[in-house]
């Protein structure tokens, strides 16, 4: 076998493989003795059909199935000969020749790059601490979760919850198929396209609205996205909202047996302590890595640009094939995915060399510490601790999640760290967002 590898950009290469004759006519010469005892031609008895009259029947066919089986017996051994390692799926062309075997293999390769920007990155870490108005403020997001409605005589304001009759059109056309009647909206809950919740404010009941909005440029439906359109609107039903009180069977819904004020709030700043290091934690990951792709110079394969958007859409592509759609009738433009696969991509590459660089490990003792972690915030931890130990592939996530924690870690020994006091908020609005 005779290799040559010919680099056609920095990352792109393409590897001739050259299999002499005998090579090609040997396997073919096996196939079409064993095709001669299966096959049935007229006028020959059953397995003694000629090589010559079996190869003039079946030759082509036979040369395309001894073609693909060298293929793929002598792609990887050429790779590791060459000591190439592909990034991506090849392109495999076999070469029209009278004698012998030879394809072409073009791929892309792994980049090469290194980790002197690392010396030196400037990282912020963010620094909270839980509060009492932090605490407040959750009761308070706890009670909203439980609220309740009750009918308001009055004109609609934000935070209620109205109930509307309402048509929209666009260019003419009516695109709600009608009239779309006993439809609530609550106020506020950015539920509707922007500026329409607005228009529902200071309406009382029975009273009719007219108005235009333009839709977003990025609306799911390519039809409406950046048009103009007049809606009418019905005021039919307003509620305003009721909280519960701060009292003993409140407390118990929340797992505080004795319906204990005090207690309470202790146990909501022990969650909020526990939720605020995770985010602290995240927080700093997020910047080390916001870090490490503004400042490592690195060149991406296209291979596995495109197969990090084709995982990124998959979902989209779920979702469609359940609502019995195609793909394609979502409009999702490829450059809506690709600076995202871009970061994961040199991400995924950047954190590999660090881990293989320093031979970092996840051992046995820190998958099981991030797994109790996580499932501290679960009613029966015990249980999602088995449920992780069930599954090797969910262990292998976790395992993932320590490489990459001990990555940035790394990181972070070796950078510039500057403290940045912060609100709990800050830390978990953003988290969440």
């Amino acid at each position: 076998m005779q290799v040559s590898v010919e680099k056609t950009s920095e990352l792109s290469r393409k590897m001739t493989v050259t299999l002499p004759d005998d090579v090609l006519q040997a396997k073919m010469d096996t196939r079409l003795k064993k095709l001669g005892r299966e096959v049935k031609v007229d006028g020959f008895r059953p397995g003694k059909v000629p090589v010559n009259v079996v190869k003039k029947l079946y030759g082509d066919r036979v040369k395309q199935e001894v073609a693909g089986d060298l293929i793929q017996s002598t792609y990887f051994e050429a790779l590791q000969q060459q000591n190439l390692v592909p990034a991506g799926h090849p392109s495999i062309t076999p070469a029209d020749k009278t004698e012998g075997f030879e394809y072409v293999a073009e791929f892309e390769v792994y980049p090469e790059f290194n980790l002197d920007a690392v010396d030196g990155l400037q990282i912020n870490r963010p620094v909270a601490s839980v509060t009492d108005a932090d605490v407040g403020d959750m009761i308070e997001k706890l009670r909203q979760q439980k609220k309740t409605w009750k009918v308001a005589e009055r004109a609609s304001q934000e935070g209620d919850k109205v109930t509307i009759h309402f048509s929209g059109i666009s260019e003419g056309e009516n695109f709600t198929d009608g009239k779309v009647e006993n439809y609530a909206v609550e106020i506020g809950g950015k539920q509707m396209i922007p500026g329409f919740e607005d228009e529902l404010k200071g309406l009382s009941v029975g009273e009719c609205k007219t108005f235009s909005i333009t839709f977003p440029e990025k609306y799911n439906s390519e039809k409406l996205a950046g048009k103009a359109a007049d809606f009418e609107i019905e005021m039919v039903k307003v509620e305003e909202p009721v909280l519960p009180e701060l009292d003993a069977d409140f407390i118990k819904a929340y797992g505080v047996e004795e319906g204990d004020a005090d207690a309470f709030r202790s146990d909501v700043r022990a969650n909020m302590e526990r939720e605020l290091t995770q985010g602290i934690k995240s927080k700093l990951k997020n910047n080390v890595l916001d870090a490490l792709y503004e400042n490592v110079n690195i060149t991406l394969p296209n291979a596995l640009i495109d197969e990090e958007i084709q995982a990124l859409m998959k979902p989209y592509a779920d979702r469609a094939s359940k609502a019995r759609m195609k793909l394609e009738d979502l409009n999702l433009p490829r450059d809506m995915f690709e600076n995202q696969a871009k970061r994961r991509v040199a991400l995924g590459l950047i954190l590999g060399e660090i881990i293989r660089k320093n031979e970092l490990m996840a051992d046995a003792d820190a998958v099981r510490a991030v797994v109790e972690g996580m499932a501290q915030s679960y009613e029966k931890p015990e249980d999602v601790v088995n449920w992780y130990y069930a599954d090797n592939s969910r262990l292998n996530d976790v395992r993932q999640m320590v490489l990459e924690d001990k990555a940035v870690a790394w990181v972070v020994e070796r950078a510039r760290v500057a403290d940045q006091n912060v609100g709990f908020s800050d830390v978990m609005d953003r988290q969440q967002a």
